[in-house]
Protein backbone atom coordinates (compact mmCIF):
# COMPACT_ATOMS: atom_id res chain seq x y z
CA UNK A 1 0.00 0.00 0.00
CA UNK A 2 2.86 2.35 0.82
CA UNK A 3 4.45 1.68 -2.57
CA UNK A 4 1.12 2.40 -4.31
CA UNK A 5 0.87 5.86 -2.71
CA UNK A 6 4.54 6.57 -3.40
CA UNK A 7 4.02 5.78 -7.09
CA UNK A 8 0.82 7.80 -7.17
CA UNK A 9 2.58 10.87 -5.75
CA UNK A 10 5.54 10.56 -8.16
CA UNK A 11 5.75 12.48 -11.40
CA UNK A 12 6.91 11.10 -14.75
CA UNK A 13 10.56 11.31 -13.69
CA UNK A 14 9.91 9.40 -10.45
CA UNK A 15 10.29 12.40 -8.14
CA UNK A 16 7.69 13.27 -5.54
CA UNK A 17 5.29 15.86 -6.91
CA UNK A 18 3.83 18.48 -4.58
CA UNK A 19 1.16 19.27 -7.19
CA UNK A 20 -0.22 15.77 -6.84
CA UNK A 21 -0.16 15.89 -3.05
CA UNK A 22 -1.91 19.25 -2.87
CA UNK A 23 -4.49 18.13 -5.44
CA UNK A 24 -5.17 14.93 -3.47
CA UNK A 25 -5.67 16.87 -0.22
CA UNK A 26 -7.90 19.44 -1.97
CA UNK A 27 -9.96 16.62 -3.51
CA UNK A 28 -10.42 14.97 -0.10
CA UNK A 29 -11.51 18.26 1.48
CA UNK A 30 -13.85 19.03 -1.42
CA UNK A 31 -15.43 15.58 -1.16
CA UNK A 32 -15.88 15.97 2.60
CA UNK A 33 -17.50 19.38 2.17
CA UNK A 34 -19.82 18.01 -0.52
CA UNK A 35 -20.93 15.11 1.69
CA UNK A 36 -21.43 17.41 4.68
CA UNK A 37 -23.53 19.70 2.52
CA UNK A 38 -25.74 16.87 1.30
CA UNK A 39 -26.25 14.68 4.36
CA UNK A 40 -25.82 17.05 7.28
CA UNK A 41 -27.14 20.17 5.56
CA UNK A 42 -24.22 22.25 6.76
CA UNK A 43 -24.25 25.45 4.72
CA UNK A 44 -21.11 26.17 2.72
CA UNK A 45 -19.83 29.47 1.48
CA UNK A 46 -20.20 29.14 -2.28
CA UNK A 47 -17.02 31.05 -3.11
CA UNK A 48 -14.96 28.70 -0.90
CA UNK A 49 -16.49 25.63 -2.53
CA UNK A 50 -15.90 27.08 -6.01
CA UNK A 51 -12.30 27.95 -5.15
CA UNK A 52 -11.58 24.42 -3.95
CA UNK A 53 -13.25 23.00 -7.05
CA UNK A 54 -11.05 25.14 -9.32
CA UNK A 55 -7.95 24.10 -7.36
CA UNK A 56 -8.78 20.43 -7.88
CA UNK A 57 -9.62 20.88 -11.58
CA UNK A 58 -6.42 22.80 -12.33
CA UNK A 59 -4.30 20.40 -10.28
CA UNK A 60 -5.66 17.38 -12.12
CA UNK A 61 -5.31 19.14 -15.47
CA UNK A 62 -1.66 20.07 -14.87
CA UNK A 63 -0.89 16.58 -13.61
CA UNK A 64 -2.41 15.01 -16.73
CA UNK A 65 -0.62 17.49 -18.99
CA UNK A 66 2.75 16.39 -17.56
CA UNK A 67 2.40 13.04 -19.30
CA UNK A 68 2.15 14.69 -22.72
CA UNK A 69 5.10 17.05 -22.43
CA UNK A 70 8.13 16.22 -24.58
CA UNK A 71 11.02 14.47 -22.88
CA UNK A 72 14.10 16.62 -22.43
Amino acid sequence: MKEFFANMMSDVDGQTSSKRFITLIAFALLSTAFICNIFFEIPLQEFVFDGMMYLVCVGLGVTCAEKFRPKE
